[in-house]
């Protein structure tokens, strides 16, 4: 009865949610907006065309400090994070012996800390992981449940954001500082998982219904919910844990290798490096593809790839209905000699046959704001 409505945790901005009229459902053991009164299609469309505010506080955010917490931190992850310089974040992957992934993260360095942020469904896992590896080696994880996060993605976030906070023009992204509204601190980065460019917030959890709020008076600004969320980072072709990613997937198999840094390749020295190099050096038996499939029908999490002559080869992580490809999409693990472009495959949805076929990834360009020179 985990699920239980008076089991689940409320993020800061619960209130809000209820308020605005949000459909809310159990995640990651919180309970979260789905959707709002406009639909996810609707949300979906203005995330691309203006900026949406997410609600993302059920995700961790971790703190390490230590004389050698980077180093210590390497040992978990495939990462170049000595070479992290302050105010720069980074993509990464806490990895079994196996290689297979615990989770994926984002970890930025800041002047006395490194900051993690990590699924909100693995958060206890991951906590207990790192303090099991680290704190042996003097490191302090510190997980701080009194913060909120936001995340603000659109072509119009910037806009929006720079009238609270001028500064935040300037970071481009992967990149982060400190803010102030109002005598708040807020801590943001240039980041996020739509595609889009956008923000993530992290805040003090009392201050986070007052600045959503003031956000939401922006004409650029709405309040988004996990439907569309979950249809925008399929779109950017991001995959999402618990679904694009497991701990029997590793990030070779997943298309993440550039997420392992090149002086890491070389030297190895994380768990489940053997696993890892070893793929880089000699492939893996399966990969993770986008699929784009004829007609209207989507094809859900679990479902059969087949060749074209009937031999199962895979399986779907994720899919849906792309409201901005106007098609369903879907990504799917599939033997690795079927895994070109081009490739024509069939789907059995409870034993409906759906033709589809692999196309390069993500459906949808991504537009982040790598520099602050003008085009």
């Amino acid at each position: 009865m985990a699920d239980a409505p008076e089991n689940l945790l409320h993020t800061p901005l619960y209130g809000l949610h209820t308020d605005l009229g949000a459909r809310m459902v159990p995640f990651a053991g919180y309970a979260m907006p789905v959707q709002f009164s406009a639909g996810i299609m609707a949300e979906h469309k203005w995330t691309r065309e203006n900026a949406g505010l997410f609600d993302v506080s059920h995700m961790g955010q971790v703190f390490l400090t230590g004389d050698n917490a980077d180093a210590a931190l390497e040992t978990l992850v495939p990462g170049d994070i000595l070479g992290l310089k302050p105010g720069r974040m980074r993509y990464s992957l806490l990895l079994n012996e196996k290689g297979g992934t615990l989770d994926d993260l984002m970890i930025t360095r800041r002047e006395n800390d490194l900051y993690v942020v990590v699924n909100g469904a693995c958060k206890e896992g991951d906590i207990a992981h790192m303090r099991a590896h680290l704190e042996p080696k003097g490191v302090t994880v510190t997980y701080r449940d009194d913060l909120a996060l936001l995340a603000l993605q659109g072509p119009k976030a910037a806009d929006a954001l720079s009238r609270l906070l001028p500064g935040v023009v300037n970071l481009t992204f992967m990149t982060a500082g400190a803010f102030d509204w109002d005598g708040t601190p807020l801590w943001v980065s240039r980041s996020g998982y739509t595609g889009e460019d956008g923000f993530e917030i992290s805040l003090p959890a009392e201050k986070a219904r007052a600045f959503a709020r003031t956000l939401l008076t922006q004409p650029d600004v709405e309040a988004i919910g996990l439907g569309a969320r979950d249809s925008l980072r399929l779109e950017a072709g991001l995959p999402l844990y618990g679904h694009d990613l497991d701990t029997d997937i590793t990030p070779v198999e997943a298309g993440l290798s550039f997420a392992i840094s090149k002086r890491r390749k070389a030297e190895g020295g994380f768990l489940g490096a053997e696993v890892v190099l070893d793929q880089i050096l000699n492939g893996t038996a399966r990969k993770r593809v986008g699929l784009k499939l004829d007609g209207r029908q989507p094809a859900r999490e679990g479902a059969i790839v087949e060749s074209a002559d009937g031999q199962e080869i895979g399986f779907v992580t994720s899919g849906g209905f792309a409201p901005t490809v106007q098609a369903p999409i879907a990504m799917a693990f599939v033997a690795k000699d079927f895994a070109a472009d081009g490739t024509q495959v069939t789907i059995d949805v409870r034993g409906r046959k759906l033709t589809a076929t692999v196309v390069p990834m993500p459906f949808v360009p991504h537009r982040y704001v790598r520099s602050n020179q003008p085009a």
